[in-house]
């Protein structure tokens, strides 16, 4: 698969496919959209936002949240916003998504199947690695947007003027929900 890749690649290139994606590093909409890493967005959440390439940060994820308060989301809105020009984050969730009632002891039974042994999960335990945080999932989709967006708009890097709104989109039609907005 990888391979038919790099040949599809090569093709691009030489046939300048790319000319059409022209832009620079600045989002011409000045909006960052935290969402969901699932298969069904890829072209779905663009199109059914009306953004092309160049318009928006797009910033995802498995099930569009934060959590670290420190780790590579609120990284890159802090660049989106201090080096790019962002001025309005956008949570977007989604239904039917892989990461509800995603649980830890689940995904650890999958790295033991998969051949990660218990002591190797015991140590990065030991070194404070917390794998029921790490690796949870959620039960309610509108109560994660609501806490990934409170965690935008209260955490103490992020400039209080940056406004902040919260989405769920329907993965079959694209209908968007608006769950909150907080300026």
């Amino acid at each position: 698969m990888i391979n038919e890749i790099l040949k599809f690649n090569k093709e691009f290139v030489a046939n300048k496919g790319y000319e059409k994606f022209a832009t620079n590093k600045y989002p011409d909409k000045k909006i960052a959209i935290l969402s969901c890493m699932d298969t069904r967005l890829t072209e779905l959440l663009p199109a059914a936002l009306g953004i092309k390439n160049g318009d928006v940060k797009m910033i995802k994820n498995a099930g569009g949240i934060i959590s670290h308060p420190f780790g590579s989301v609120i990284r890159s809105l802090l660049v989106a916003i201090l080096e790019l020009g962002v001025t309005d984050v956008m949570v977007v969730a989604h239904s039917d998504c892989g990461a509800c009632h995603m649980s830890a002891e689940q995904m650890i039974e999958h790295l033991k199947a998969r051949g990660i042994h218990q002591e190797t999960i015991d140590m990065i335990r030991f070194c404070g690695v917390d794998f029921e945080k790490w690796l949870y999932g959620f039960g309610d989709t509108e109560k994660s947007v609501r806490e990934t967006v409170e965690a935008i708009i209260n955490h103490p890097l992020i400039p209080h003027d940056i406004q902040v709104h919260g989405f769920i989109i329907d993965s079959h039609t694209g209908e968007l929900t608006k769950i909150t907005d907080i300026p």
